[in-house]
């Protein structure tokens, strides 16, 4: 551990025990219990990492007992922790200049080959690689909706009423995502073949 993150954990844990909770300490265990699990395969589907995940996990839960936590707590817990996670995956994403992330497998399509050849498995691996970067560099709205539908399987009405906006407003951030998306990988794809 470097002395930078040496001392931006006695930071945070300075200030998880100058505040109040935000939860009780018996509704906050309950509340783990209940969600911990989805709240780590939302970070993971996110970062394609078992440890990047458990992070994240770490500090959806740390934030929750900090006080970083808003309204949407009571009207749907397990939305809004769920969000909380994909938005702190991202964060962590972001926050990297290159991955070093063991890739997810269930964000593409498996080949119906049983067998899929060296070449297929390793372009799989590649496009996973830079789906995770790509997203890591959209604006923080289109990249939570484009997670929120994409690797957690919301629908366009679950996620506006998520994320306090209109149906509408998502279907049309998320087309725009995925058009931008879809140009950048027929460009990429393109330069693998020269």
């Amino acid at each position: 551990m470097t002395g930078n993150e040496k001392k931006e954990e006695a930071l945070q844990a300075a200030a998880i025990d100058s505040q109040p909770p935000l939860v009780p300490p018996a509704d906050f265990e309950r509340m783990f219990r209940q969600h911990q699990r989805s709240v780590f395969r939302a970070a993971y589907r996110v970062t394609g990492n078992a440890s990047d995940a458990e992070d994240v996990l770490q500090t959806v839960f740390l934030r929750l007992l900090s006080r970083d936590g808003h309204g949407g707590l009571n009207q749907n817990p397990e939305a809004y922790l769920r969000r909380s996670a994909v938005n702190a995956a991202v964060d962590l994403l972001r926050s990297r200049k290159s991955s070093r992330s063991v890739p997810f497998e269930d964000l593409t399509a498996q080949p119906q080959d049983r067998s899929p050849g060296p070449e297929k498995l390793q372009q799989a691996s590649e496009m996973r690689i830079w789906l995770r970067k790509a997203v890591s560099q959209l604006n923080p709205t289109a990249a939570e909706m484009f997670a929120l539908r994409y690797f957690e399987g919301f629908g366009n009405q679950e996620i506006a009423k998520m994320m306090g906006t209109t149906q509408g407003t998502v279907a049309v951030t998320l087309h725009r995502t995925r058009s931008r998306l879809q140009a950048e990988i027929s460009n990429l794809l393109k330069r693998n073949q020269s």
